[in-house]
């Protein structure tokens, strides 16, 4: 059993023991805090590789493509977190915003690039 109050939030785990579900993170946004459980047990991801196959490239694009809509949901969602951790860094294709990131995910944008990027 997960003890939430002693999850890091917004950093992705590993669950080996998981019967269906490949990682868990502690979502954190705005005040809520929420257990997140994605990715398929079992199955690798495919981030990008220097030399990939197009087959592997195709495979990358179809998973960002269907689950984009959620991924552009932000942290709250599995699809970010799959798409992050399994699928490599990048969110979404930055020309397919609809004119801008919404006020309420600015914020936790700000602060994931302040992480991986170190504050400045």
């Amino acid at each position: 059993m997960l003890d939430k109050s002693k999850m890091a939030c917004n950093k992705p785990r590993t669950t080996p023991d998981h019967k269906t579900k490949s990682h868990v993170v502690k979502a954190c946004s705005g005040g809520v805090e929420k257990i997140i459980r994605f990715g398929q047990q079992g199955v690798k991801g495919s981030p990008k590789k220097e030399g990939e196959s197009d087959a592997y490239r195709k495979r990358r694009e179809a998973f960002k493509a269907r689950h984009a809509g959620n991924i552009r949901k932000g942290v709250m969602s599995a699809a970010f977190w799959a798409n992050k951790s399994k699928w490599g860094i990048f969110l979404v294709d930055p020309t397919n915003l609809n004119g801008s990131i919404p006020a309420c995910l600015q914020q936790d944008l700000f602060q994931m690039v302040s992480q991986v990027l170190g504050n400045f």
